[in-house]
């Protein structure tokens, strides 16, 4: 295990975690909380938010085995270097926990506020999910999985915030998509890079950025979206109050989303 070379650096990179999970944290609780008084889930893509359960469960599993395993720490050393330190944090892991754990219950308000045609959706994502895991294992070994799991987090992401992107666009709006969890989003994001920065710093290496490279990408993606997200409500697509809350209580009757995650009545 690597030591800092300085201690402020060292603080700062605690902080910074810190902020990071408060952030990416609380940055949730907005559209649970939407979804609840509106008793709708109109705005939310489903495939975003599967997608984005699917990526902190994978990235969960990646932080706890290198936070928590000797074993798998003894082979992040072998590859990098035993004179570096482990890329994830104390609040890496709970940030992933915490994220499953509230995601887990927003698809329970999915099911609760549309229901209808959900159920086989879930069912072949989750399979397809633990299928891909039990394939990565036995093909990779539980190291190299570990490494999947860490490039899964970034890509999924691209994923399903294109999808939220797009949806949006064909919405022309942005509502029942809260900004406030874009807002704690980005702010996570820039914490979250200028944390490993401060370790790279504070250990005059920067194999953190690479040996944690599924966390550098997440954090420049995350900030990529969010700064497209922020132009679409702002810019584009600013709210219009009265006009909106009226075309939302007519969509809560319609059908959720089509594939593309757009209601029918859109099509029509």
């Amino acid at each position: 295990m690597g030591s800092w070379n300085s201690i402020l650096l060292e603080i700062a990179y605690q902080v910074l975690g810190w902020v990071a999970f408060t952030s990416w944290s609380f940055s949730l609780y907005p559209q649970a909380i939407l979804n609840f008084r509106r008793k709708s889930v109109v705005g939310l893509n489903f495939d975003f938010l599967v997608l984005n359960l699917t990526k902190h469960s994978s990235y969960l599993i990646y932080n706890a085995s290198l936070f928590f395993s000797p074993v798998v720490q003894g082979q992040y050393h072998e590859k990098y270097g035993f004179g570096d330190m482990i890329p994830v944090a104390a609040n890496d892991v709970a940030l992933s926990m915490h994220a499953v754990l509230l995601l887990t219950c927003m698809l329970c308000q999915v099911l609760i506020y549309e229901v209808s045609f959900l159920y086989p959706l879930i069912t072949w994502k989750s399979e397809g999910v633990q299928d891909m895991h039990c394939y990565n294992v036995y093909c990779m070994g539980f190291c190299c999985s570990l490494c999947f799991h860490s490039f899964t987090k970034p890509f999924l992401a691209l994923a399903n915030l294109y999808i939220q992107v797009v949806m949006n666009f064909g919405r022309k709006s942005t509502v029942g998509w809260s900004i406030v969890y874009i807002l704690l989003d980005i702010l996570g994001g820039v914490a979250n890079y200028s944390q490993m920065v401060r370790q790279s710093l504070g250990r005059g290496s920067w194999v953190n950025l690479y040996g944690n490279i599924g966390k550098t990408l997440f954090s420049l993606v995350t900030i990529f979206y969010d700064l497209i997200f922020l132009f679409q409500h702002y810019v584009l697509y600013p709210s219009k109050k009265e006009k909106v809350l009226t075309k939302v209580d007519n969509e809560i009757t319609d059908p959720l989303m089509t594939s593309f995650g757009v209601s029918q009545s859109e099509h029509e």
